[in-house]
């Protein structure tokens, strides 16, 4: 049995990452805000600790004795850049600095995210020793949260996993990619190029994020003012990477919609959309899932990943074909009636 802290366990990939925790015997702690619901937490046998990781003052009575953290906690929208880098990649830092201030520190596996890494490069998949180039202030923080854990790689084992688009039960993110096929049999995809997008459901991210921790190799300390090594990262996808026409296909295919009318949207149109998005959440005071920042990633090309290098290191593999976790993931959203 090991002793681990999962911070963001309270959300979509927390929970799931939680549970599996649980279920193969080990001790789980859960860094959690004080406004976070902590009842399924509980009612599955984690131990719910009250602390915030842009505190670091809360974060060394949850570290006592661990031996692994996940660190999920983050920002994926906000109303300002400021408030995506205090929490990526300062509360990051402050996770990372607590950790190599225990005794013995624990494994840390830092799971960032695709946008850290940016776009695909040339029309090819993106390997983990393409430097980053993040277009988002999401994926600038994200990578800001990165070369935070580097700096302290000397001291403290660091693993760092970038996942791809993920979906599964309980995502209200995915939800679009499934609930305009299923009701109406259309999907919108930005722009008529054929971009391809890579995806991972999170059953298959939360396996390669243990095997990260138990098999992964470290960040390596950057010598001087030199390019930081790639080792120490993995990108999380499955091997089928399809265009949204495609992912749509198969889609309506499984939700028994054979035509699926898919309708590009110009550019301009999804900046006119962002700009609108942007003046209702500044009046309303609560970030918008289509903004500035998403219209940045949605209007910069490809997004694919290539996971070969956690398949030769880890030894990972999906545990099921994409369009076995897109049916899977479809029928858990009819069963709750999300669809």
């Amino acid at each position: 049995m090991a002793r681990v802290l999962v911070t963001g366990a309270s959300g979509f990939i927390g929970m799931h990452l939680t549970e599996s925790l649980i279920a193969q015997g080990d001790d789980v702690v859960c860094l959690v805000r004080k406004t976070a619901p902590v009842e399924r937490l509980q009612a599955i046998g984690a131990r719910p600790v009250c602390g915030d990781v842009t505190d670091p003052e809360s974060l060394p009575a949850a570290l006592s004795g661990i031996e692994t953290v996940y660190h999920l906690a983050g920002c994926i929208k906000a109303l300002d850049r400021q408030i995506f880098h205090q929490v990526n990649c300062g509360g990051t830092a402050n996770v990372v600095q607590a950790c190599s201030q225990q005794r013995e520190p624990p494994v840390v596996v830092l799971v960032s995210s695709l946008a850290a890494a940016g776009p695909s490069p040339d029309g090819r998949l993106r390997t983990e020793a393409d430097p980053p180039t993040p277009v988002s202030e999401y994926g600038r923080s994200k990578r800001a949260a990165e070369a935070a854990a580097e700096r302290f790689a000397a001291a403290v084992p660091i693993t760092v996993v970038r996942p791809a688009i993920v979906f599964g039960p309980a995502d209200r993110t995915s939800l679009p990619l499934f609930r305009p096929v299923c009701r109406f049999g259309v999907q919108v995809t930005p722009g008529r190029a054929p971009l391809q997008y890579s995806l991972i459901h999170v059953a298959d991210l939360v396996q390669l994020l243990i095997l990260a921790a138990q098999r992964g190799k470290r960040l390596t300390p950057r010598p001087g003012n030199g390019a930081p090594s790639h080792q120490g990262y993995y990108f999380a996808a499955c091997e089928q990477h399809p265009s949204y026409a495609e992912l749509a296909q198969t889609i309506g295919s499984l939700a028994g919609r054979p035509h699926v009318a898919v309708i590009p949207i110009a550019t301009p149109l999804i900046w006119l959309i962002a700009d609108s998005a942007e003046v209702v959440a500044h009046v309303v005071r609560h970030p918008l899932i289509l903004n500035h920042d998403k219209a940045r990633e949605m209007t910069a090309g490809s997004w694919a990943c290539s996971p070969a290098a956690a398949a030769a290191e880890l030894g990972y593999c999906t545990g099921a074909p994409l369009r076995q976790r897109l049916q899977e993931t479809l029928q858990w959203y009819r069963g709750q009636h999300w669809l």
